[in-house]
């Protein structure tokens, strides 16, 4: 069966993938950066380099939005190209201002992931601002982590040697196998903003951070959670022995 309103859907998404072809040749991208705190003094540990989309017609544009399409056409290759290369160019400039100790932390899509060129790219932009591996921090998420985990485990093993710290986001919502996130040469486990969100009000939110926290000790990796929006809630991850948090209470994504 066929509606106006598919019509009307399938016009809208032509004309974004057009308009994000013309958006990565043109870069009418900017990045914002999250702040990553000490949960114990508040001090600045690390930041998050979130792309947006500044479109000349109509205005900011939700990655929600337009990085299923990225993915979907491979424009996501350049796109993330771009990514990393502007965020290690302005950990560069902040170094060089005088602010240090601070990692740059950088998101890569199953795509980016499993591309052959992905170890040269990284390796020569490190290289082109004068960054080591431990500056830049990469993240993926569980899901893309299990697609292909065995090709993905390599990839992972050879980034690593290049010193770049990794990191797993959202953990707790896809489908790891804990033999695979064991072989995995992951440092630090993001604990997803759902278990925090009530960690307050549910004991088993609380119990679930627990145990992620216990087995990320065990793994020999670091934890961070996401989204906290509460000092309540930072009050209770620091009683949890929660290393490191960011989230809109700590600091709200902006331009540099």
């Amino acid at each position: 069966f066929f509606t106006a309103e598919m019509n009307q859907v399938a016009l809208k998404r032509l004309r974004l993938e057009q308009d994000l072809r013309a958006a990565v040749e043109t870069r009418q991208f900017e990045l914002h950066y999250q702040p990553q705190l000490d949960s114990s003094d508040g001090r600045i540990v690390g930041v998050e380099a979130l792309v947006r989309w500044r479109h000349p017609r109509d205005g900011l544009i939700s990655p929600a939005e337009f990085i299923p399409v990225a993915e979907e056409t491979g424009l996501i290759l350049q796109l993330g190209e771009w990514v990393l290369d502007e965020a290690c160019r302005q950990l560069r400039a902040w170094q060089d201002d005088g602010i240090r100790n601070v990692t740059m932390a950088v998101n890569l899509s199953a795509h980016q992931l499993h591309a052959p060129i992905l170890l040269e790219q990284v390796a020569t932009t490190l290289e082109t601002h004068g960054l080591t591996g431990a500056d830049l921090e990469l993240e993926i998420t569980e899901s893309v982590a299990m697609h292909d985990p065995d090709a993905s485990i390599r990839q992972l093993k050879a980034l690593r040697d290049l010193g770049v710290r990794l990191s797993i986001d959202d953990f707790g919502t896809g489908y790891s196998s804990l033999s695979y996130l064991k072989r995995m040469p992951i440092d630090i486990i993001k604990i997803d903003k759902s278990f925090v969100r009530e960690i307050t009000s549910d004991p088993t939110d609380a119990a679930m951070v627990r145990a992620i926290l216990q087995m990320a000790s065990a793994f020999g990796m670091e934890t961070v959670a996401e989204g906290v929006e509460t000092p309540e809630q930072l009050v209770a991850l620091r009683s949890l022995g929660i290393p490191a948090a960011q989230g809109y209470l700590l600091g709200r994504p902006g331009a540099r």
